[in-house]
């Protein structure tokens, strides 16, 4: 049988941020194979256990295996050395997993040399608890745990004066946190594994980052208690008064902040093209799990007029939107107006997308055109145009493989299928892409763009007018709005 694990922690911290960067001092001892009491299974496998999960969050760890008398007396002492050497902001860790006893209100801890047949005796046999918080106490550093996992029932039958519930409860001095595997006076189980519960939900919890040590315990508290079937209940008290992290959340970097940052303006988007480039920008990143169901999600409503996420009332025999659907669709849905998807419909009738189309239609109300004085194609205020004159597109005459003649200096002397196939982005595709995503980089890499999808896209913008037409320039396009203005003038040509 098992009984409560003590766990005692002596907490003052500088500050939760600074733990990991101060030195993490433990001690591990696991005894099991007791030469004259019942061996015990389990604890040398938790103390493993233990000392793999300190290691692992940058504690200096000392395991001691079967350790007798002499063995635990020194370990102690030098644990206790060890932790004045290395000064007050030390962390020092103490664990013990084997038999434990409590005579007159006092716990031993059971070397597996012991042998008993008087209670007078035990304090020259065994460990007392409390040796190990006077280590600690000398050393007179801020931070200091002792989990004690030696609270089974007493193996010294004969010997009176012993209890026979497990270990006694202890005071918690200024700083300390207890915990128990379960009640005071009361056993707990070894359970069906290598390891006991209790010892099992706590190396799991002390890894995951950002929970205090209450959070910690609660946590284990639950487990144990669904493990055990409600048979078994950590305990705690406490009388900190400052809070203590074995794992502290990770300062992020500037980078980590940016993808963050990005992230949170893109989780509610509705632009499967913005995903897209979130996913190829930060491919490894922490939501790239949300972000790709995001995008499945988005996808799967552009055919579907259930708008239950990750639903589609599409038949089996319903053909899916071509490239140049979905890329005129894509230019609609950008304008954002009821005349963008009504010219979205009247070039694809047929298309599997009309449905989402009039979807958008039916809450979007109707714009009033704008009077433009030139009858030209007008722009808003903040948009940069090059030359300064949009009346310079009314009339121009453009064709597919003939170098423009209009526009900025990156675009003028380049025709449209150079541009398609080997031009690189002015501006990034959406506000916050990371340069090196865009940068550079060649257009084909974020649009499957061809000559039939490039003239479906400027067939949209040819069919815009008044404040629709102003919204669609207002959207930054990554080779700028003259190359929008350059598309409407080719549509208009007939895209030849």
């Amino acid at each position: 049988m098992r009984c409560k694990i003590l766990v005692v922690f002596l907490l003052w911290l500088l500050g939760a941020t600074q733990a990991l960067a101060e030195a993490r001092i433990a001690l591990i001892i696991g005894n099991g194979d007791y030469h004259s009491v019942g061996k015990l299974p389990n604890p040398p496998n938790d103390a493993k256990l233990m000392a793999k999960t300190l290691s692992a969050i940058g504690f200096e760890v000392t395991l001691v295996s079967e350790g007798s008398f002499s063995d635990m007396r020194s370990a102690i002492s030098a644990f206790g050395a060890r932790l004045r050497e290395s000064g007050k902001d030390t962390t020092g860790l103490f664990y013990y997993a084997g038999h434990g006893v409590q005579s007159f209100g006092r716990n031993y801890l059971l070397p597996v040399d012991a042998t008993l047949t008087n209670a007078a005796d035990i304090s020259l046999v065994a460990i007392e608890a409390d040796s190990v918080l006077q280590q600690m106490r000398s050393a007179g550093n801020t931070t200091n745990i002792v989990i004690l996992d030696a609270c089974r029932n007493n193996p010294f039958k004969k010997v009176l004066d012993l209890g026979d519930n497990g270990l006694a409860e202890m005071n918690a001095p200024a700083g300390t946190f207890l915990a128990y595997a379960t009640g005071p006076g009361q056993t707990a189980a070894d359970g069906t594994g290598s390891d006991s519960p209790f010892t099992l939900a706590l190396a799991s919890e002390i890894q995951k980052p950002g929970q205090s040590l209450e959070e910690v315990f609660k946590e284990v508290r639950r487990t144990v208690r669904k493990d055990t079937g409600n048979m078994q209940t950590p305990w705690d008290t406490s009388s900190l008064s400052a809070d203590f992290f074995f794992v502290p959340v990770k300062a992020l970097s500037s980078e980590e902040q940016a993808e963050q940052q990005l992230w949170d303006a893109l989780a509610t988007s509705n632009d499967p093209m913005q995903i897209s480039l979130f996913l190829k920008a930060y491919p490894d990143s922490a939501h790239s799990g949300e972000a790709r169901a995001l995008l499945k999600t988005l996808l799967e409503a552009m055919v579907s007029p259930d708008p239950t996420p990750g639903k589609s009332t599409a038949s089996p025999e319903t053909p899916a939107p071509s490239a140049e659907e979905m890329a005129a669709f894509d230019e609609a849905r950008l304008a954002g107006t009821r005349e963008a998807y009504e010219a979205f419909i009247k070039q694809f009738p047929a298309s599997v997308l009309v449905e989402a189309a009039n979807q958008e239609i039916v809450v979007l109300p109707k714009s009033e055109p704008v009077a433009s004085a030139d009858k030209g194609l007008s722009v808003v205020p903040d948009v940069a145009v090059e030359p300064d004159d949009p009346a310079a597109y009314d009339n121009l005459s453009v064709a597919f493989d003939t170098p423009l003649v209009v526009g900025p200096a990156e675009l003028v002397g380049h025709t449209l299928d150079e541009l398609i196939s080997e031009g690189t982005p002015l501006y990034p595709p959406f506000e916050g892409l990371p340069d090196e995503v865009w940068k550079g980089q060649k257009c084909t890499s974020c649009h499957q763009w061809t000559r039939d999808i490039l003239c479906d896209q400027a067939k949209v913008l040819l069919g815009l007018s008044g404040e629709t037409a102003q919204r669609s320039l207002a959207i930054k396009h990554p080779l700028g709005t003259p190359f929008k203005l350059t598309l409407r003038a080719w549509a208009k040509g007939g895209c030849g």
